[in-house]
């Protein structure tokens, strides 16, 4: 009986251990989001815009595009341009090409971020690849559509934005379906 109580004491322990680790888990992303409101990283985006607004001419704002892969992702990922001036209130549209260089059918996802943080909340997009998953065939190149607006209640300290975009490799969560020639 003397053998029982430590390997209850045992298991115990590692039954609370587990417990633990699924709730610090499970913790962490809002975690996260709380860490990069609070560091001002990370700016997430304001979302699809539904209103409209008048175009202020008077102001004009840098808007800097970047584009990079995440590990083990082999697609070739960039913006048409690196930069574009724009007035508050006028929607824009960039263009970020994407190539899959290898000899299977890749599913891809875009995963945005807005800097600086306090301005996330301002930047608006109508349209973006990065709502959806994108599949390449081998060899195959797209074009894929950023539209977006930036609102003219921007605060006035904020002449420039870097709307940067991390592509991550998503084939095994999300298998692509090959197309038919045609």
């Amino acid at each position: 009986m003397n053998a029982e109580l430590p390997l209850r004491k045992l298991v115990l322990r590692l039954v609370l251990v587990v417990l633990a680790m699924f709730a610090f888990g499970f913790a962490l992303v809002p975690i996260y989001d709380v860490m990069c409101k609070a560091f001002g990283i990370n700016g997430k985006t304001a979302g699809a815009y539904q209103g409209t607004q008048t175009v202020d001419d008077r102001r004009a704002v840098r808007v800097q595009f970047l584009a990079t892969n995440a590990a083990g992702m082999v697609w070739e990922f960039r913006p048409v341009a690196d930069q574009v001036e724009v007035n508050p209130g006028a929607a824009t549209e960039m263009r970020f090409v994407a190539y899959n260089p290898s000899d299977r059918p890749m599913t891809a996802q875009a995963i945005p971020s807005v800097s600086p943080a306090k301005a996330a909340a301002y930047f608006h997009k109508t349209e973006c690849f990065c709502f959806t998953q994108q599949v390449l065939q081998p060899g195959e190149r797209i074009e894929m559509p950023v539209r977006f607006i930036v609102d003219r209640d921007l605060p006035a300290d904020v002449h420039h934005l870097t709307l940067a975009y991390t592509l991550f490799d998503i084939t095994s969560r999300q298998p692509p379906v090959a197309r038919n020639g045609g």
